[in-house]
């Protein structure tokens, strides 16, 4: 099987009515870009009517509000539009067990499927950012030094800093480590190792890549 690229993936963000769609909450809003050999080629944003008027909370917190929402398209037309969008390519997301939950709840609903990959730029961060104050994507934009693109916690907006986060993680293994080609899986794996053993894991890398980056 090829091996893809870190740096060519979907990165998502979803905005939602809650936390768990397991107790109903649905999503309202998601945003994607497309990153090709680390360069964003395209983009994907919609809001969706989740069928019940979302809370004050949810409008205070995301800026969505029940007026934006209303003759919006149901969730299930726009995830029908989504699965195409990412269809062919591997997804990442700033807490990726919480986006992966709503993704696949929605496309559920709309017989939808995705068999791709998904790694969590939040978990890679930890080992890539240890010295950051904390890991919520604002922090790390800062910490990072990554221009705001927009308002946080809208979709777009979060999807294109965290692409640029996720980019910025694979420039600093490359110039640190000497390794020229990141890939997926490799960052998938150091997302799921002790952080400890982050340095041997990418010390690891470069070895068995036998190419160093200029």
């Amino acid at each position: 099987m090829e091996r893809i690229f870190a740096d060519t993936v979907v990165v998502l963000d979803f905005e939602t009515t809650g936390l768990t769609p397991e107790y109903g909450d649905r999503a309202i809003e998601i945003g994607a870009v497309v990153l090709e050999q680390g360069k964003i080629a395209g983009s994907f944003q919609r809001l969706m009517n989740p069928g019940f008027r979302i809370s004050s909370f949810i409008e205070a917190y995301t800026g969505i509000t029940n007026t934006m929402l209303k003759g919006q398209p149901p969730c299930e037309a726009v995830m029908s539009e989504f699965a195409e969008f990412i269809a062919g390519y591997n997804i990442v997301a700033h807490n990726a067990s919480f986006d992966r939950r709503f993704l696949d709840a929605e496309l559920k609903r709309a017989n939808r499927v995705y068999e791709g990959s998904c790694c969590c730029s939040l978990l890679v961060s930890r080992r890539i950012y240890q010295d950051s104050p904390n890991h919520r994507l604002q922090t790390l934009v800062s910490h990072a030094g990554i221009p705001e693109t927009g308002k946080f916690h809208r979709a777009l907006a979060d999807a294109e800093m965290t692409a640029h986060l996720w980019m910025s993680m694979i420039e600093r293994i490359r110039r640190q480590y000497g390794i020229r080609d990141v890939f997926f899986d490799q960052l998938s794996e150091l997302s799921r190792i002790d952080k400890l053993y982050t340095h041997r894991f990418l010390t690891s890398l470069a070895k068995g890549s036998g190419v160093t980056g200029g």
